[in-house]
């Protein structure tokens, strides 16, 4: 399968598929890793507009970047369009190449405070905060949206947004093809995505909802012909997959990892999230990553209740020693 080159504005981005935000995975450790693997393309976790332009520890690892980790999207979710506006500024001072915004998150917490997903029910004020975001930086802009807020809604808010988005100046669409009240449960339309892609022929638009397989994302991109397919879920404990994505693309078999190999993948992993979170903070942080690349491992459960107990750096080895030589 030829993969054409993912287009953002002027930015040139291969292959097609897409690390997507991933709150509490996708910070500047993984998605290094992931670009090892073959990722061109990865975004931030999410970031609260409000607290990107006061910068404290917390944040300053959230918006942590490297010269090898190019082009990549900051994502950033708000309410207010002079805040995010505000917020789009900041990041794009700091070199971020994309500004993402966020009108699809399903968090509750999100949805309380009018943000995320809840704009889906506002869908002139999300428009607006496009409006001010495009207007306040000169690099791409995209928007992450979702289908419709409720499984009984029609999409006519998704439409308005799009539209609206698209002529505010807006890059790109990222569609998560589920609803906002379905979360991350039942199938995501793929047949919307396809519709979408109709509609907007010569806009980027990026996919995104059940890539779980190098090959679910192939599938995405065949039977849907949208532009790119983000890759979330499917990715953790995994940045092996943009590379066996391209090896089916090429009609080859995947690349399986060696336990060596995901040894050695975990080693890197852990010593750049200790060098970002300090040694005792970074191992903790690595435990919901050991759970997800446990995953790999001819015995899964066992490694995954192994890494479950792991507190300090000298663990982490034991549990590598136990089941990875």
């Amino acid at each position: 399968m030829d993969l054409r080159p993912l287009r953002i504005g002027g930015l040139r981005i291969g292959p097609p598929v897409v690390l997507a935000p991933l709150a509490g995975y996708s910070d500047l450790t993984y998605r290094l890793l992931c670009r090892s693997q073959g990722a061109g393309y990865c975004a931030t976790e999410m970031l609260l507009d409000r607290m990107v332009t006061v910068v404290g520890r917390a944040q300053r690892r959230m918006l942590a970047c490297d010269a090898a980790d190019h082009p990549v999207a900051a994502q950033i979710v708000g309410s207010e369009p002079a805040t995010m506006a505000a917020a789009a500024r900041a990041l794009q001072a700091m070199g971020f190449d994309v500004v993402d915004v966020n009108f699809a998150c399903p968090v509750r917490k999100a949805l309380g405070r009018g943000r995320g997903g809840a704009l889906m029910k506002r869908p002139e004020l999300a428009v607006e905060i496009v409006r001010a975001v495009t207007a306040a930086v000169a690099c791409p802009v995209t928007v992450k949206v979702r289908q419709k807020f409720a499984e009984r809604d029609d999409c006519g808010a998704f439409w308005h947004i799009a539209a609206g988005a698209f002529a505010a100046g807006a890059a790109a669409v990222c569609l998560h093809a589920r609803s906002v009240e379905h979360k991350y449960f039942g199938r995501a339309d793929w047949q919307f995505l396809a519709e979408v892609k109709r509609r907007w022929p010569d806009r980027t638009i990026i996919g995104s909802g059940d890539v779980l397989k190098p090959a679910d994302a192939l599938a995405m991109l065949r039977q849907t012909g949208v532009d790119a397919a983000a890759v979330a879920r499917g990715a953790l404990g995994n940045p092996w997959f943009f590379r066996q994505v391209a090896d089916l693309a090429a009609g080859r078999e995947p690349h399986q990892p060696t336990l060596a190999e995901q040894r050695e993948m975990m080693l890197e992993h852990l010593a750049g999230s200790c060098k970002l979170y300090g040694p005792l903070r970074g191992v903790r942080h690595m435990r919901k990553f050991g759970i997800k690349y446990a995953r790999l491992h001819p015995h899964p459960k066992a490694v995954r209740m192994a890494f479950v107990e792991v507190k300090r750096p000298e663990q982490w080895h034991e549990v590598l020693d136990r089941f990875y030589t």
